[in-house]
């Protein structure tokens, strides 16, 4: 019978959202049959080394954010050769790189928001583009620190005093319309999901909380932009190196109509796997329970070595 260790917690922003999804996962694979090893990752990796010991047959790597999902923990499970879900180091490290990631997608033709990496503290004096534009950190996932500077709302000062993710950000074009998303599993982009927001954009809480947000599957958009939006994921999950599962994100400015502006944000490496997370909805979508999505990630788990 094949084990599996559920890696989760981990020492990120993503914590919670990490335990979260690490219990789903655990309580799946064991409805599919797999003898399963919960592994909270704590800071002392050599707790977490001696947990794998014996090897499993793979670990289930259910951690998100820094160390989790940027090419760190997947670098120490290929030097220990044990399979793993989810994509490898390159890939990994490239999506969690907002700017990386930027140029990869450019790179393959795919559209993306204009903007540029600067120095935080630069903010403090000027609006580095015209209002409204977008701040976040260029190494967090599940839009921790994200920022939406609007006409009238001066609140430049305040959020470059406040910036706890290092001395650079990324600062984009805010692209108004709707928030689109798209999950792939191997070689074959799902659906098209819909994100309304209660929060008036997709933050932490809209993901995470229960009621935050409401999903639309599949989207009510135009059949060209439905298509697009698939084939574009699929092109930015290659684009990276992606295997597994992941999860694109996409703004779609529909506001002078359809078909709009399809403008690709970011490639998700680690999907949540929570109550109220989108893959387990489109994989639901074509009649795969989250047991089964979650074996079929065990199965196609796989390492360097």
């Amino acid at each position: 019978m094949t084990t599996v260790a559920v890696l989760y917690g981990g020492i990120s922003a993503e914590r919670e959202v990490s335990l979260s999804s690490g219990r789903q996962v655990i309580i799946a694979l064991r409805e599919a049959g797999y003898v399963v090893t919960p592994i909270d990752v704590g800071p002392d990796l050599r707790v977490t080394l001696a947990a794998l010991d014996p090897k499993p047959d793979a670990v289930f790597n259910a951690l998100h954010g820094r160390f989790g999902e940027d090419g760190a923990i997947q670098g120490v499970l290929d030097w220990l050769g044990i399979p793993y879900t989810h994509s490898g180091v390159r890939a990994s490290a490239l999506a969690m790189d907002k700017a990386a990631a930027k140029a990869m997608f450019s790179a393959a033709g795919l559209p993306v928001a204009r903007g540029a990496v600067m120095d935080v503290a630069a903010l403090e004096h000027a609006d580095p583009m015209p209002l409204p534009y977008v701040v976040k950190p260029v190494n967090e996932g599940s839009s921790v620190g994200v920022e939406i500077m609007r006409v009238g709302n001066n609140r430049r000062a305040q959020v470059a005093a406040g910036w706890k993710f290092g001395p650079e950000a990324m600062v984009e074009e805010y692209i108004p319309g709707r928030e689109l998303t798209v999950a792939v599993m191997g070689d074959r982009a799902l659906a098209v999901t819909e994100i309304a927001s209660m929060h008036g954009f997709y933050d932490y809480d809209a993901k995470y909380v229960e009621g935050g947000s409401s999903h639309v599957i599949p989207a009510k958009v135009h059949p060209e932009t439905y298509a697009r939006a698939l084939d574009m994921a699929l092109a930015a999950h290659r684009a990276l190196g992606c295997r597994g599962a992941t999860r694109s994100d996409f703004r779609y400015d529909d506001t002078n109509g359809e078909p709009g502006r399809l403008v690709l944000l970011e490639v998700n490496t680690q999907p949540g796997l929570t109550p109220t997370s989108l893959l387990p909805e489109q994989a639901a979508h074509h009649g795969m329970s989250f047991p089964q999505l979650c074996a079929w990630m065990v199965e196609n788990a796989t390492c360097r070595a």
